[in-house]
């Protein structure tokens, strides 16, 4: 039946997982002075004990002095930092599960805090507008393709069975990817998408030379922004293989691909969803993700909107005919520790709607 796809075992490289389900990352908040607690690798481990294939953990700072907008986000560098996270890998592996950081650069995406000299491709928060900022030099933009490779080798380093760059959403990476946001003159700027990849293509060449070649490394994108939900990196798909491909030949193995509702066509003319024409482009392994398993998109959930459990048949379909390998699930894990255990189960009378409370508390 259709549902034995998502329960088939996926393979690559190093990473043996169980499923195809990801937990996406997702932000919690709950790390004070940026270092995670207890409660937080008792609340992935309930995750890996429910049969999550790979636990992705909410975004993580590198080492760079904004690399983040909220004090109680967790940093992934220092010495209390990197023992927390090693109690998270410890609990999680305690109870057989599979983990990656989800390493973060917010650059001027705005938030709570300032904690520190804004990172920006250009001084830009979002097009148009005068500069709040002064653009990076080339020696913060050296530092901070360093401080991806050094967090990269530490995941390695504590026993994380993969990493993920965070690439999408607006935040530092995709800055460098958006022409509204990157007008720079120099390598790390130019009119096509593929010279403005050159930044996350030199972190990740950095990242791979950290980790070696046989350890996998994820890169999270989207087309859509936080400041714009209609924008796109590539509106046609010889410009998304222009985007894709730079990053595939320095070191990405798997591709995210993160979309509001995962149902979408990315282009006209094709039923394929973002994760469908990245892994046809390239021939790269793909995670969709995007309202999987509820009925409203995540954006709505910030503002109070609730959603309730949906059918998975559609990306059921899609899996079985390999459109994508992986499915990336966030809300409903988030809701629901169990969530993965009832669909493979039958038990979808018990699956619970997401309330945005949920987002209050670590389940």
């Amino acid at each position: 039946m259709a549902l034995d796809a998502l329960f088939k075992p996926f393979e690559f490289k190093s990473l043996k997982l169980p499923n195809r389900v990801v937990m996406a990352p997702m932000t919690r908040s709950f790390s004070p002075g940026g270092v995670a607690t207890d409660e937080v690798a008792a609340y992935y481990r309930r995750r890996a004990e429910n049969q999550v294939g790979l636990i992705v953990t909410e975004g993580t700072g590198v080492a760079r002095p904004a690399s983040l907008n909220d004090a109680n986000i967790p940093r992934f560098h220092g010495e209390k930092e990197l023992a927390a996270w090693k109690k998270v890998v410890v609990e999680v592996h305690a109870a057989g599960g599979l983990i990656a950081p989800q390493l973060w650069h917010v650059g001027s995406a705005k938030g709570k805090d300032v904690l520190g000299k804004i990172d920006s491709p250009s001084g830009l928060s979002k097009p148009g507008g005068n500069p709040f900022t002064e653009p990076m030099t080339d020696e913060e933009v050296a530092d901070t393709i360093a401080a991806f490779a050094s967090a990269a080798a530490n995941a390695k380093a504590l026993g994380f069975d993969a990493v993920e760059l965070h690439g999408a959403h607006g935040y530092l990476i995709d800055q460098f990817f958006w022409n509204g946001t990157n007008v720079r003159g120099d390598a790390f700027g130019g009119p096509g998408i593929s010279e403005r990849s050159k930044f996350a293509a030199e972190i990740l060449k950095a990242v791979r030379a950290a980790v070696g070649p046989d350890y996998p490394v994820i890169i999270r994108l989207s087309q859509w922004k936080q400041q714009d939900y209609a924008v796109k990196n590539a509106e046609t798909p010889q410009l998304l293989e222009a985007w894709l491909q730079p990053l595939a030949d320095a070191g990405a193995d798997i591709f995210h691909c993160s979309q509001r509702r995962f149902w979408e066509p990315e282009f006209e003319g094709s039923d394929l969803n973002f994760a469908g024409w990245a892994k046809k482009l390239t021939g790269a392994p793909t995670i969709t993700v995007g309202s999987v398993g509820l009925s409203g998109e995540f954006i709505a959930a910030f503002g109070g909107e609730g959603s309730q459990p949906a059918s998975i048949d559609g990306l059921l379909e899609r899996l079985e005919r390999d459109e994508f390998d992986l499915v990336g699930v966030g809300r409903a894990i988030l809701q629901d520790p169990e969530w993965v255990v009832k669909i493979r189960d039958g038990r979808e009378d018990e699956l619970k709607s997401f309330e945005r409370s949920a987002l209050g508390v670590l389940y």
